[in-house]
């Protein structure tokens, strides 16, 4: 994927909006493209995350696995960020991502590159900070409603 369109997706992105164009191409310095094909693991089960990844295109699944099969619990689609709470709280990862397709690209920010981000631009990596909290929180909102609505399904009263 070119440099024009990396920035042009990230100048689109929620992150950047309130970066100047000069800082969208300093952001995309610390960043590298992870082109994936189907089915392949981004990250696993069990990882200490160590790169918090943006999807550029295509969709990434997000899969339990009980030993005996894998359960999709979620997708990741393009624009969203991925892989943040256990970047951040350095927790084992609970679930495993894979790519669905083979046009699957994502950009990958790794430890190194934030933790030097966080040194030479405070304020790329504020904003960096800002988007994973709001991408959290619509996670959480997410989930609680799909146990709301899986609660709702199991514990309602059939009608009479």
């Amino acid at each position: 994927m070119s440099k024009e369109l990396l920035t042009e997706f990230l100048s689109k992105h929620p992150i950047s909006a309130s970066l100047t164009p000069a800082e969208v191409e300093v952001l995309l310095e610390y960043l590298d493209v992870v082109e994936t094909h189907h089915k392949q693991v981004i990250a696993d089960i069990g990882e200490v995350g160590e790169a918090l990844f943006f999807v550029v295109s295509g969709t990434a699944a997000l899969y339990h696995d009980d030993g005996n099969q894998e359960i999709e619990v979620g997708r990741m689609q393009t624009g969203e960020l991925a892989g943040s709470m256990s970047f951040f709280d350095r927790v084992p990862r609970g679930v495993r991502m894979r790519a669905l397709s083979d046009n699957t690209r994502l950009l990958r920010l790794s430890r190194s590159m934030y933790d030097r981000l966080r040194v030479e631009n405070p304020y790329i990596a504020v904003n960096l900070l800002e988007f994973a909290i709001i991408s959290l929180d619509h996670l959480i909102r997410r989930v609680s409603e799909d146990v709301a609505t899986y609660a709702h399904y199991l514990y309602s009263p059939g009608k009479k």
